[in-house]
């Protein structure tokens, strides 16, 4: 009978949807449609071939590279998600009380999981009493972000990299100044030709950079609010179906 609950309150936690990695998915697939569209009419194009330095090429790269992380960090998270509906569906079950037992594996696997395990160890070892979990919390919510900090790393260092693609470009549109000759037409246009391409590095390193700068501070802004939510969740679990069953056991 228990096992029958189990697998039905599995089944029914199944059916949640997948929250972070569809905001993630459709946020990337706007980007991704503009970044098209861009390239289509040639703005891109134009921007790559105009910087001869390719900080802005390097930005690119960074920011394709910062969104798999992203993505490989948003499924992490989402399967958190789901584990911990799973875990608070078999809990709120008749019988849920039954998988806080130390050698039942009726819980999914993953971070909620290994938190509630930790709370039970707890809970045996000190015996009677009110189970504080502060300190197992924050231990659950330093895991939880794990790698999420990279994202302001990555922002921070788009956002440089156009600042430094900027003061290229004005050394290089400044650089023809000091040996320029009015009277010299052919030095004259070699110089304005030369602080034309300055100016195209100045800005176009700058836009990328800011560009890719915003558009991974809202990723990881989405995968932060996934964190917190999965956090509350387990917070919330916790504190409502598994202390009072142990406090009650253990008292």
């Amino acid at each position: 009978m228990r096992t029958m609950s189990i697998r039905t309150a599995l089944s029914d936690a199944g059916g949640g949807e997948r929250g972070a990695l569809l905001l993630w998915m459709i946020f990337t697939g706007l980007t991704l449609f503009a970044a098209i569209v861009l390239w289509r009419y040639g703005l891109i194009r134009v921007m790559l071939v105009s910087d001869r330095t390719y900080i802005s090429s390097l930005i690119a790269v960074l920011y394709v590279i910062t969104c798999g992380h992203c993505f490989w960090r948003t499924r992490a998270i989402d399967r958190e998600g789901e584990a911990g509906r799973h875990c608070r569906t078999i809990l709120s079950a008749a019988d849920g009380a039954m998988a806080l037992e130390p050698h039942t594996q009726a819980l999914p696997a993953g971070l909620v999981t290994d938190h509630i395990k930790s709370l039970v160890t707890k809970a045996r070892s000190q015996g009677s009493g009110r189970l504080d979990q502060t300190l197992l919390l924050r231990t659950l919510a330093d895991r939880l972000r794990g790698s999420n900090a990279f994202g302001a790393f990555a922002s921070d260092t788009l956002m440089k990299l156009g600042l430094l693609g900027t003061i290229i470009g004005f050394i290089i549109m400044l650089a023809p100044i000091a040996g320029l000759d009015a009277a010299d037409k052919v030095s004259m246009k070699s110089s304005m030709g030369l602080m034309s391409d300055g100016m195209a590095v100045a800005m176009y390193t700058t836009l990328a950079g800011l560009v890719g700068s915003i558009l991974i501070r809202i990723q990881y802004y989405l995968l932060d609010a996934a964190t917190q939510r999965v956090f509350s969740d387990a917070v919330t679990l916790t504190e409502t179906r598994v202390t009072p069953v142990l406090e009650r056991h253990d008292g």
